[in-house]
């Protein structure tokens, strides 16, 4: 009796939150008390559910061992790096098939993968953006599609990000004369390069295309004069995966190309570089491993959350990424939608000294 006095006072008298917080605990403690009821005195609750833990210590033997998924076998190692944290999602939906077939051989069996999820994923769950204040770039990426029925507005849109740097990918010829007077207003300087393109507030030198073993140009390098000095930027749009029954996640070209670019980025004289582009993988997919193994991701180190930028109708997976070496990336986001399918995704940046 005297409980329930306490508890209706904190409900009268505290905050919002607090409040929120006391009706959650009695809500917590009502639930548990169901099930104790339910399921006290029942031998089954050990016996049901062997065939849901043994998938749930599958799911975290997958998360745990994903590196040693081979991919020799239609690339499934990559495949399943790339969705790698939506298998997260299992959790909570054994969780409930676990309470449903009353099993506590499952419920104890989901702590596994559970705990291995967390320590995977865990840290991009908080906010590490640190206020988005100070640093001496904004820089931007973004893939404007082919089809892009839009691209003054696509142009428009991305430029009122504030980037000093912009990066465009998947332009073509009819298009670029569209950005290029859509972005002229921002952007004293740009080159494109075959179907990539760079846009800066500061001069570029040293401009060239970068060649990822493709037989056209999808990826470029030039130096950007920043007021804390040089920075070597590049911009790439690595081939495209496709997952076909037959052939599984063919990704070969994609792979020849990511080692063909980080060899470039390798043998860059300059020591502070910035890479923009659709990768068309994530950072956990080890086929661009040459690329990642010497380069941070700017959401990885400074973002909030996963940042997923594919498809733009509903994000499942970064494949548009920022990464920097010899630069700190202080904060990571995703720009509104355009008309294309794939979301912009923006960086600030402090340029180190060398």
């Amino acid at each position: 009796m005297a409980q329930q006095a306490y508890v209706t006072e904190t409900d009268n008298g505290g905050s919002g939150s607090e409040r929120r917080r006391a009706r959650l605990r009695r809500l917590f403690v009502r639930l548990a008390g169901r099930l104790s009821a339910g399921w006290r005195g029942d031998p089954r609750i050990w016996r049901r559910g062997l065939l849901l833990a043994a998938l749930a210590l599958l799911l975290a033997l997958v998360m745990l061992l994903h590196s040693r998924i081979p991919n020799r076998f239609g690339n499934l190692g990559s495949l399943t790096e790339t969705f790698l944290p939506w298998l997260g999602v299992c959790v909570p939906v054994f969780l409930v098939l676990a309470f449903v077939r009353r099993s506590a051989t499952a419920l104890l069996a989901l702590v596994l993968p559970a705990v291995v999820w967390l320590n995977l994923f865990g840290g991009l769950l908080g906010d590490k953006t640190g206020g988005g204040g100070g640093g001496d770039l904004t820089v931007a990426t973004h893939n404007v599609n082919a089809d892009n029925a839009d691209p003054s507005g696509t142009a428009r849109s991305v430029a009122a990000s504030g980037a000093d740097v912009l990066a465009l990918e998947e332009l073509t010829e009819s298009a670029v004369p569209v950005y290029e007077k859509a972005l002229a207003a921002t952007y004293r300087y740009h080159s494109v390069q075959g179907t990539v393109g760079l846009w800066s507030k500061y001069p570029l030198s040293d401009v060239a295309a970068v060649d990822i073993k493709l037989g056209w140009v999808r990826a470029m390098r030039a130096t950007v004069t920043t007021a804390e000095g040089p920075v070597g930027f590049y911009v790439a749009h690595l081939p495209s995966v496709r997952v076909k029954l037959q052939a599984g996640f063919t990704a070969r070209q994609r792979d020849k190309s990511a080692d063909a670019l980080g060899e470039a980025i390798a043998g860059d004289p300059l020591s502070r570089k910035v890479l923009l582009g659709d990768l068309n993988g994530t950072m956990n997919d080890r086929s661009l491993n040459a690329v990642t193994s010497q380069m941070r991701s700017a959401q990885g180190a400074a973002g909030s959350g996963f940042g997923f930028s594919w498809p733009a109708s509903f994000p499942m997976a970064r494949i548009d990424q920022i990464m920097v070496t010899g630069v700190e990336p202080l904060t990571s986001w995703t720009l509104p939608r355009t008309s294309s399918d794939h979301l912009p995704v923006a960086a600030r940046v402090k340029v180190t000294t060398p």
